[in-house]
């Protein structure tokens, strides 16, 4: 039987993804949202989360869409309410505080997920299963996307917290990290700040074991997501953000792509086994990069 679950924070993200894949899901029903300026036809909102979990104690999983900095609030009120949680990507501004909620969700026997979208996407699966006994010579990531497609106006992008190109950057990073046959670290980093802004509009970030990562949010008309591997058994290419797969220059048939729903669907199994599951690598990584990172300033940049 389907169990009620809450959307918090209905922006663009939560409209085009969440909403569709819970509406389509034989394992939840949408039961509330809360938000400050959005909501879902047809669906009890709130405008704060206090108020539905006082008044909805029979919905168990919040699920938060917020960006990442008012985000730990949120998690806090809602494990220490007993409902079990699911965070957008990337799962919070720090380490430390997903740390915290991880141990916070322990310690109240309730689920946390810290949901990476694109590691389920149609290609993934079949990648890190033909990587699992290769040797990776080499790897590189380019990801460029135009932020004013993606972030319409969106300007918490580009303050503290909000990560700047590594926002989208933790898509390709959830999947390399995952497909690796073992792990690998960043070495050095170049930043590209516009003199305007707080947080990188670009990225180019070395790692050991000859991988590389191009991340760019200037990128105007084709927007490019590749993955691509280089073992001494043959080469692969994730694109797509990982949706579509090539093995030595063919193309496999990967299925249809789902990552929403199947985050879903994943969310539902945690929580039938009282289990967690909080892999905080992607963040590692650009923790690293800011760490290390050189900052170069470049042109101003307005939406």
């Amino acid at each position: 039987m389907a169990q009620n679950i809450a959307l918090v924070g209905i922006g663009k993200i939560a409209v085009d993804q969440h909403v569709p894949a819970l509406a389509a899901s034989p394992d939840w029903t949408l039961a509330a949202t809360v938000s400050r300026s959005g909501s879902v036809p047809g669906i009890m909102s709130f405008t704060d989360l206090d108020a539905m979990l006082a008044d909805r104690p029979d919905i168990p999983v919040i699920s938060l869409c917020l960006p990442p900095v008012p985000r730990f609030a949120y998690a806090e009120k809602a494990l220490r309410a007993g409902r079990h949680v699911m965070l957008e990507k990337p799962p919070g501004a720090t380490l430390a505080e997903v740390h915290a909620l991880s141990d916070l969700a322990r310690d109240r026997g309730v689920t946390l997920y810290a949901t990476w979208h694109s590691r389920m996407a149609a290609g993934v699966a079949q990648a890190r299963q033909w990587l699992a006994d290769k040797v990776v010579t080499r790897a590189r990531i380019t990801w460029k996307e135009d932020v004013r497609k993606w972030h319409p106006g969106q300007d918490w992008v580009f303050e503290p917290g909000g990560m700047g190109v590594f926002d989208p950057g933790s898509n390709a990073l959830s999947i390399l990290t995952h497909i690796l046959p073992k792990p690998v670290h960043v070495t050095a980093a170049t930043l590209f700040y516009p003199e305007n802004r707080q947080t990188p509009i670009a990225a180019e970030v070395q790692f050991s074991g000859d991988v590389s990562g191009d991340f760019d949010w200037r990128q105007t008309g084709p927007q490019t997501w590749n993955i691509d591997v280089e073992t001494a058994g043959g080469s692969l290419r994730l694109s797509q953000g990982g949706a579509a797969l090539t093995i030595d220059s063919v193309a496999r048939e990967v299925g249809k792509n789902r990552e929403y729903p199947s985050l879903y669907s994943h969310m539902a199994g945690l929580v039938d086994r009282g289990e967690s599951d909080v892999d905080l690598a992607p963040m590692v990584h650009i923790a690293d990069a800011m760490t290390l990172g050189r900052r170069v300033t470049v042109d101003p940049f307005q939406f």
